[in-house]
Order: C-alpha cells, then sequence, then structure tokens
C-alpha cells in the first residue's frame, strides 16, 4: 500500500480520525461540508476547512495524496467529488478511498450509495486515475457476522419492558460469537467469497 506523505487533503474528515495515523512530516488539510454535524461530527472544528461541497476551495494540483474514507456514500454527486479531487492532486498523486457495501443505511437522510468494484474502477478512471487497486474488505461471512452483531445489539434488553429479548438473545449470541470466529478464520486463510464484502478499499494515482 503507498503510504501518502507530503500535503494531504482528507475530504469529508469529520473529527480527522485518521490523521494521526499519517507520517510525522505530513502536511494535513481536512475539509467538510458545514452541516457536517448532521453526521454526528463536531460542528466547526478550527483544524477544517468547511465548504459547499461541491467545489473544493484550493488551487489545481494543491496536494500530494487525498483521502477519502467513508465519504462517497453520503454525497449527492459522487462523479463531481471525485473529479474535484482529482484536480486538486498532482500528477503522481495517491488516493487512498473505502466505500462501505454491506453496511446498513446510516446518517439518513444522507445515505445514497453503494458502489460495486466495476463503478469504482469506472468512476476513478474517468476522472484521471490510473493503478487503480480495489481490495475487497471481508467477505460474505464478515457480512453476516456484521449483521448477526447488530441484531444482537437491538436485543438488549433496555429496560423491564423489554426483558423478553432476553429469551432471543440467549439463542442468538452463540451464534454471532462463531460467526465473528469464522470470519476472522475466513480472513486468515483467504476463505469466504468476495462478491458480498463489507466494503472496498482503493488505491489509485493520478495521472
Amino acid at each position: 500500500m503507498a503510504r501518502l506523505q507530503g500535503t494531504v487533503i482528507d475530504v469529508g474528515a469529520g473529527e480527522s480520525p485518521w490523521r494521526e495515523w499519517l507520517p510525522a512530516a505530513t502536511r494535513y488539510q481536512g475539509i467538510d461540508v458545514a452541516s457536517a454535524e448532521a453526521f454526528g461530527m463536531e460542528p466547526s472544528r478550527p483544524d477544517i476547512t468547511y465548504y459547499d461541497g461541491t467545489t473544493i476551495p484550493f488551487d489545481d494540483a494543491s496536494f500530494d495524496g487525498a483521502l477519502c474514507i467513508e465519504v462517497l456514500e453520503h454525497v449527492d454527486d459522487p462523479d463531481r467529488v471525485i473529479s474535484e479531487i482529482s484536480r486538486c492532486l498532482r500528477p503522481g498523486a495517491t488516493l487512498l478511498l473505502t466505500v462501505p457495501w454491506s453496511a446498513r443505511r446510516h446518517h439518513l437522510p444522507y445515505d445514497f450509495h453503494r458502489f460495486t468494484r466495476e463503478r469504482l474502477l469506472v468512476l476513478l478512471s474517468a476522472h484521471g486515475f490510473e493503478q487503480i487497486e480495489i481490495t475487497e474488505r471481508g467477505t460474505d461471512i464478515s457480512a453476516i457476522a456484521s449483521k448477526l452483531v447488530v441484531l444482537t445489539a437491538r436485543l438488549l434488553p433496555r429496560n423491564i419492558q423489554t426483558l423478553w429479548k432476553v429469551v432471543p438473545l440467549i439463542v442468538l449470541a452463540p451464534i454471532t460469537v462463531g460467526f465473528l470466529i469464522a470470519a476472522h478464520m475466513a480472513e486468515a486463510i483467504g476463505g469466504g467469497a468476495k462478491e458480498d464484502p463489507l466494503g472496498y478499499f482503493v488505491q489509485a494515482i493520478r495521472e
């Protein structure tokens, strides 16, 4: 995996959770929409530049790398976002991007898209990226385990009126644990089907 360095833009930075993972010498620039609090993010952070979500407020070829982590499914026009990221990157710059696939709808009403690997390849190629590497995150077993974790959490009793949930919870909990173990084992040995992953990790180079 390429290592981001130089000046890096984090598109849809939220609360900048990925900043600490970058090399210490990296010059970081986070951007996000002004309504970030609608996504459960702290509003008006001093280290984030807020914009209209359409035109990135930086000059052409301003950055050596870009992050776009679990953002693309929430934008109205993914083509425009990728085009703007491409415009702001210097030739040879690296883009690291992730999107969900089997994730439940979230941050409603701002969940608009799910992307296949084929769509990601077409989208990035159309906007000046090459050497596009797309890797599945997890397998169908991971996706089932994830759904079971969500269901198990929903069955946790919250008050006396929901104590009836204890019976299905007792039945479901060991099944969930079993699938979690199976998912990790499948990852370790290369098992499971990749047609229904948790999501995709993408690395691409700006032409």
